[in-house]
């Protein structure tokens, strides 16, 4: 994984953010179209923001440096620590500005981060087949295609089926301290 010098930063998401949150999900609602379903009101937006109460998730999101705009999300779902020291990732560019390299450079970032900061060892991300944007990031970066998950995941409205893709952090790697020494 080549890092460089990148035009984003990563923040942690939180309440604060729930009127730009919204306001760029509904401005992105066609970008998103089928591939994701992102909270649109403050109430679905507070209730989504739950899930990183506990830690075993984590929400941040893409800024541009130069602006402080958001560029997008990234959240790192499911942290599985003991012997799988793993995580998937979920993330979405907004539409005011995808198309400018923010997501890759973001998840970069966020791999980064994933990698020294958390001490994970493998991240997965789930992509539907059509989402042809999305899988061109993932390989951009290096993740490796695992395979097909049939129904993996219920989105607008059926279960969807989904590639699995993973990365492993390179090496030398730090462990989290809860990984077994046996």
């Amino acid at each position: 994984m080549l890092i460089t010098p990148s035009r984003v930063e990563l923040h942690p998401l939180t309440l604060s953010d729930q009127d730009e949150f919204i306001s760029l999900v509904r401005a992105s609602a066609e970008l998103h179209g089928p591939w994701m379903q992102l909270p649109t009101t403050a109430e679905e937006f507070r209730t989504w923001m739950r899930r990183f109460d506990d830690g075993t998730n984590r929400g941040l999101l893409i800024r541009v440096k130069e602006t402080g705009a958001a560029a997008g999300m990234v959240n790192i779902n499911s942290i599985i620590r003991g012997r799988y020291q793993g995580a998937s990732l979920g993330y979405a560019a907004f539409a005011p500005s995808a198309g400018h390299g923010y997501m890759t450079e973001g998840l970069t970032a966020t791999l980064e981060y994933a990698f020294t900061e958390l001490r994970l060892h493998r991240l997965e991300a789930n992509i539907q087949p059509g989402n042809k944007a999305s899988l061109a990031v993932v390989q951009r970066l290096g993740f490796r295609h695992e395979g097909l998950s049939p129904a993996y995941l219920y989105i607008d409205g059926g279960w969807r089926d989904h590639e699995r893709w993973a990365i492993t952090a390179p090496a030398p790697w730090t462990p989290d301290p809860s990984l077994p020494e046996v």
